[in-house]
């Protein structure tokens, strides 16, 4: 189910409950390009909201046993957008080192790059992993 909502500072975010499975990652990909896209953001914007929630995405399928997850996408200003996903994992995640030649990995340090910052939220239920991304941050790469 995907719906927008308003938020408390009476902007819009669009959310998306998926199966926790690598097909959902292209459902995903297409709500955070919808969305960027129905808010005027740039295409850049779009390009690097699509591979956070790709990543994010991918660490709930591949780390965690939740089988349905929750896509966020919340617009924190004019040029900013908050992007998240949910699972039942009390795990924190965290940057691993990676070669040149291994195969994963690199996700939360690709998350790093293309982000403002990112973190972690927990709850009694699991956590919510995010990224921000603003114009600035993309602006300086």
């Amino acid at each position: 189910m995907t719906a927008a909502q308003p938020d408390a500072t009476c902007a819009f975010g669009y959310t998306a409950e998926l199966p926790c499975v690598p097909e959902s990652v292209g459902r995903a990909r297409a709500l955070v390009s919808s969305a960027l896209t129905a808010w005027g953001m740039s295409e850049d914007l779009a390009d690097s909201g699509e591979v956070i929630v790709s990543e994010l995405l991918t660490n709930a399928v591949t780390h965690t046993r939740t089988s349905t997850t929750k896509v966020i996408i919340e617009r924190q200003g004019e040029s900013s957008v908050r992007i998240a996903v949910s699972d039942r994992s009390h795990a924190a995640p965290f940057v691993k080192a990676s070669t040149d030649d291994s195969e994963s990995g690199r996700g939360l340090s690709l998350v790093g790059a293309l982000s403002e910052r990112w973190g972690y939220d927990t709850d009694r239920w699991g956590k919510v992993t995010w990224a921000l991304i603003t114009n600035a941050c993309r602006s300086s790469q």
